[in-house]
């Protein structure tokens, strides 16, 4: 998300509001509200304490999909309607109260980055309601309902795809697979070999 941030920042910013960019919960100075954005990492009570909120973008109808990279499994399970969820950080991963919820929606055909930048306007405009609005916004929370489920961390394995198989019953798996970090590939005969896919223009 860092790419997309100073997007964020900029407007806060001539709103008005002081902001400061960290990269680690360590480095957080106190405030009002803290953003953690695509941040892999439960953060302490000490430190939520320094925040009256402490804020969370989760792509997943909680307390369903808890857990890593929501949208990246929704879509491999077939989903193209994805709901995302502005919600408290709380002791327990994803489990604070709700505050808003919008959605995505995919065509079946968008690469990693066009849904990426799908996931990033959604969670713009939620970051921008909640501060745009304070502090009713904070008003709006709801608890989440429902039965819960989670979602493991995804690693380089989870690129793998099989070659004995048809593509077109692979292809939600190639849509998310990231190039650079980590590439989709296959093995043979006790080779590995990689594979990078991208949409032409």
């Amino acid at each position: 998300m860092n790419e997309y941030i100073p997007k964020l920042l900029l407007g806060w910013l001539v709103a008005g509001h002081q902001c400061a960019w960290v990269h680690s919960s360590n480095d957080l100075p106190g405030g009002d509200c803290c953003f953690y954005l695509s941040y892999g990492r439960i953060v302490d009570q000490l430190t939520r304490k320094k925040y009256r909120h402490n804020l969370v973008v989760h792509e997943s109808e909680l307390p369903k999909g808890k857990g890593w990279s929501p949208l990246t499994w929704q879509i491999l399970e077939g989903h193209n309607r994805i709901p995302v969820m502005l919600i408290e950080a709380a002791e327990h991963v994803d489990s604070g109260v709700v505050y808003a919820q919008r959605w995505i929606e995919f065509e079946g055909y968008e690469l990693v980055d066009e849904i990426r930048n799908a996931q990033a306007e959604a969670t713009y405009e939620l970051c921008r309601w909640f501060v745009g609005g304070y502090p009713q916004s904070a008003e709006q929370s709801q608890d989440q309902r429902g039965e819960e489920s989670f979602y493991p961390r995804r690693s380089e394995v989870d690129s793998e795809f099989n070659p004995e198989k048809p593509l077109s019953e692979q292809f939600n798996l190639l849509r998310v697979v990231d190039n650079q970090r980590y590439p989709a590939f296959f093995k043979i005969a006790g080779n590995k070999y990689f594979v990078k896919f991208y949409r032409s223009k």
